[in-house]
């Protein structure tokens, strides 16, 4: 698959365009919030005698492009008064009214969602222009996307930094956001490693809630003249307007299906576990697919080829217990699946600790071996006398079978 395909596929879907532009009343004239000037003053010292100083300056500097979606741009801006970067994120000019509805909803739900792996809003406004926007911290790091682009080309300082057991705790810190997500009613429907974002200490954030609703609440009204037909993007699963919402290449069967009031935790789950095959393994499971109609029919029928965790030689197999994770979590049936996200933590941490459910000889041989560790560990001295017990019955059968040896021997 090209790079360029390979980008156009893992774009997201939206609802469709009304084609309605922003009403008037929404952006009144003269609103504009952004280019405010500083407010601290400047301190400046004669010797040992402080002064004050009124700075008259834009308090907002506009830095550079961070990147660009369908629900518009992100620029990275300085604030002059705290003298720090921030990220903003706006419309585009005359963004019809759907889309300023979604923009609308995005701020108020990462604003209800206060937790360490979610990204805080700071502000919100709007500019010269009369695009709403709102200012969120800067997060420096790198997507998921990128850290499993470096893995496939198996360079050495990212197989060094991301072994397995570091991937599993990058994971953990989604599912720490997703489950308080959840709990507070939201589900986010377009998880994917783009919208990952993991910070130079190992902190994970998770991006990008324009798609997110609450379980439960009632889909979007079809605003006059929405089409309700199958997509036909301009290029493959570039971020279009149609009845199907999220990235196709990590949708659940239910959401490809457009099936979204039956939506909840679980089709997050499914997401979930996909992005986590593709972090453990390198490989998406639907590798060789190139059109749009073909992913959305495989994601609803393919199911997971277990061989495809053992494809990459520079990183060695996938541990078995994580394969099986990621088989349950990707179950077709939402019934089948982990029932919550906090399930899926205690089955992970489970794992981790040696606690492995058996599904095939080498979990079975994984349990053992860490049970065996476990008892080492818990009663040291018993261990010992059971070696020595084991080392006098091994000393004992050898000179058992000399001495029979030697009597077998004629005189």
């Amino acid at each position: 698959m090209s790079q360029s395909l390979a980008a156009g596929l893992e774009n997201t879907l939206i609802t469709p365009s009304t084609g309605a532009q922003l009403a008037p009343t929404l952006v009144p004239a003269g609103a504009a919030t952004q280019r405010r000037n500083t407010v601290l003053p400047r301190v400046e010292w004669t010797g040992q005698q402080p002064s004050v100083v009124p700075l008259q300056r834009e308090r907002f500097e506009e830095v550079r492009p961070l990147g660009q979606g369908g629900m518009g741009e992100v620029v990275l801006i300085r604030d002059h008064d705290i003298e720090r970067e921030v990220a903003l994120k706006r419309l585009p000019p005359g963004a019809e009214l759907d889309r300023v509805l979604r923009f609308v909803e995005e701020i108020r739900t990462v604003g209800t969602l206060d937790h360490p792996n979610i990204v805080p809003v700071h502000d919100v406004g709007v500019d010269d222009q009369g695009r709403y926007f709102f200012m969120m911290k800067h997060l420096k790091g790198e997507t998921l996307e990128s850290i499993i682009a470096r893995l496939r080309r198996s360079e050495l300082d990212a197989l060094v930094r991301y072994p397995f057991q570091v991937r599993v705790q990058i994971f953990l810190g989604v599912l720490h956001a997703l489950s308080y997500a959840h709990g507070k009613g939201f589900i986010h429907r377009d998880l994917k490693p783009a919208n990952i974002m993991v910070g130079p200490f190992g902190e994970v954030t998770v991006l990008d809630w324009g798609l997110a609703r609450r379980v439960g609440s009632p889909t979007a009204p079809v605003l006059p003249g929405t089409p309700t037909e199958a997509i036909v993007p301009a290029r493959p699963l570039q971020t279009e307007l149609g009845s199907v919402v999220g990235t196709p290449l990590y949708m659940s069967p239910e959401q490809a299906r457009g099936e979204h009031d039956a939506m909840d935790a679980r089709s997050d789950i499914y997401s979930l576990s996909v992005l986590f095959h593709e972090l453990l393994s390198l490989t998406h499971y639907l590798d060789g697919l190139q059109s749009v109609p073909d992913i959305m029919k495989a994601v609803q029928t393919r199911t997971l080829d277990m061989a495809s965790m053992h494809v990459n030689s520079a990183q060695g197999p996938v541990p078995a217990e994580l394969m099986w994770f990621v088989k349950m979590g990707m179950s077709k049936d939402p019934q089948e699946r982990f029932a919550s996200v906090d399930e899926m933590v205690s089955q992970l941490h489970a794992a981790l600790e040696g606690r492995i459910h058996v599904h095939c000889q080498r979990t079975l041989l994984k349990r053992t071996f860490h049970q065996g560790l476990r008892a080492a560990d818990r009663h040291p001295m018993a261990l010992t006398l059971a070696g020595l017990v084991g080392v006098g019955l091994v000393v004992a059968s050898a000179v058992h079978l000399g001495l029979s040896f030697l009597a077998s021997m004629p005189h």
